[in-house]
């Protein structure tokens, strides 16, 4: 045991947050953890009271100089322009490695897959979890897909060398990037890149529809998975259910100043105060935290309790089956069950033996780039209720020496010139305007005079994307007649 006191903040959170919170910490004192706690709030009640990010500006200084965070899950109100506070403290603290552990129990949790144990890699930051959103036209709203060098290389770095620090022989990589080839195709390239350095680990790539059938159907062709955010976010829940259960299921959030741990499923308002909710996704992530803080044996022999507790058939409501689990409990006595069997271990579940926390080296961030970036056009997305042929018509005037109008589309789908009959189209168009001269690079005078023409037009323009290349290389979705 760690001869000084660990500073951790603590929120009891929302719904069932209080008492599996409850019965966590119960356990965690009972088996000797050396824990400072220092209690805060976030959360439905914080939003509530006018804090629209759920969490009082002091409380983020607790957070900053405790060594981890403890969070169960909190409730946000619907409308009011409420954020997910877990997106707000994942993004602000730089905790950019979301690691989900989903581990079968079979027999005594049902599963059709009784050899699952896979680990989640999720990237934390970016991706369309930014929440970055826009209501264009009455009728379009977009959603910005943010994927970044960095992140991609932080969370792939991570996710190798977590399975080099945990003897895992295998990395695979999710990506939609046959459709999204510039954002995912990034991170696809990325983790081929790093996967090189590791020659000893296994890579692969899937693509992410496809792959997510297969781990739902033989989830024992996986070790560890990494993936964007939205990705992510899905599948490991899925991954938990199909092991036994999401409620099973804990979560570490990993930066390089700090680290939050939680159970990833919700705060079930509607089992609140029963004393009906099952804690073990939460536990499990103080386990997590435990090995986090330099607190291993402790680690263990709480994990070896929960297993053995299993292994009696000592079940909440959400796992209990009859000939399999032998006492339904509640969450207070399930957590007295995993105390009274602290320095047991399981018969037929494999025991954990957990060593000093293994350091995942420092994620390497490469040098900015040096490629020339030119800028040779730019997309102007219009509202517009009339056809194709009226909205051609106003657009066309921006023409002139410097632009000329190139294409025109809607919702991705080409409509100017050759629109195809059937196409159905929207009041939101992409309009794009190019050199003359392919190729030619222009200024923003131009675009500014552009968008200066159309306006004098009457034409009710939303956004611009500039399109860029880089070392002539487009950054940008090409239309099919530009390939």
């Amino acid at each position: 045991m760690a001869s000084k006191k660990v500073s951790i903040a603590v929120a009891e959170g929302d719904g069932i947050g209080p008492e599996i919170m409850a019965a966590t910490l119960n356990i965690l004192s009972h088996a000797g953890a050396n824990l400072d706690i220092q209690n805060v709030e976030i959360g439905e009640k914080v939003y509530l009271r006018g804090q629209p990010t759920g969490i009082d500006p002091a409380t983020w200084d607790v957070i900053r100089h405790t060594k981890a965070f403890l969070k169960a899950p909190i409730t946000t109100p619907q409308g009011g322009g409420f954020k997910s506070l877990n997106v707000t403290v994942r993004t602000s603290l730089g905790l950019y490695a979301n690691v989900r552990p989903c581990v079968s129990y079979y027999p005594f949790v049902e599963t059709k897959h009784p050899n699952m144990d896979v680990v989640i890699v999720r990237e934390n930051e970016e991706d369309l979890y930014t929440g970055v959103e826009y209501r264009q036209t009455p009728e379009s709203y977009h959603a910005l897909k943010m994927i970044t060098r960095p992140g991609c290389e932080k969370i792939i770095r991570y996710a190798f060398e977590y399975a080099k620090a945990n003897g895992r022989k295998k990395v695979t990589c999710f990506t939609k990037d046959n459709i999204l080839k510039l954002s995912d195709g990034l991170f696809h390239k990325i983790f081929d890149e790093i996967a090189k350095e590791y020659p000893d680990i296994v890579n692969e790539h899937w693509i992410v529809d496809i792959g997510a059938a297969k781990l739902a159907d033989t989830p024992t062709a996986f070790d560890v998975i990494v993936m964007p955010n939205l990705y992510g976010d899905i599948l490991s829940d899925v991954a938990a259910q199909i092991s036994g259960s999401v409620g099973l299921a804990g979560s570490a959030n990993i930066g390089e100043h700090g680290a939050m741990f939680e159970a990833i499923h919700g705060s079930a308002p509607r089992r609140a105060g029963q004393n009906m909710a099952n804690p073990s996704g939460l536990l499990l992530a103080g386990v997590q935290m435990l090995v986090h803080i330099g607190q291993p044996g402790i680690a263990s022999l709480i994990h070896n309790a929960w297993l053995k507790t299993l292994e009696d058939g000592i079940h909440t409501y959400d796992i209990f089956k009859e000939k399999v689990s032998k006492q339904k409990v509640g969450t207070k006595e399930f957590g007295e069950a995993v105390i009274k069997r602290l320095g047991q271990k399981p018969g037929t579940l494999k025991s954990v033996e957990y060593g000093a926390s293994k350091t995942i080296h420092k994620p390497y961030i490469s040098k900015k780039s040096n490629l020339k970036k030119e800028t040779v056009g730019v997309d102007v997305f219009v509202n517009s209720h009339d056809d194709i042929e009226k909205v051609h018509k106003s657009v066309a005037g921006g023409n002139n020496g410097d632009l000329a109008l190139t294409m025109i589309s809607n919702r991705g789908v080409k409509v100017w010139p050759n629109k195809m009959p059937e196409t159905f189209c929207v009041d939101s168009w992409r309009c794009r305007f190019m050199a003359p001269k392919k190729g030619s690079p222009i200024s923003h005078q131009h675009i500014a005079a552009l968008l200066n023409r159309l306006a004098a037009a009457g034409v009710d323009f939303t956004h611009t994307e500039n399109l860029c290349t880089f070392d002539g290389t487009p950054g940008y979705t090409l239309a099919q007649d530009e390939q």
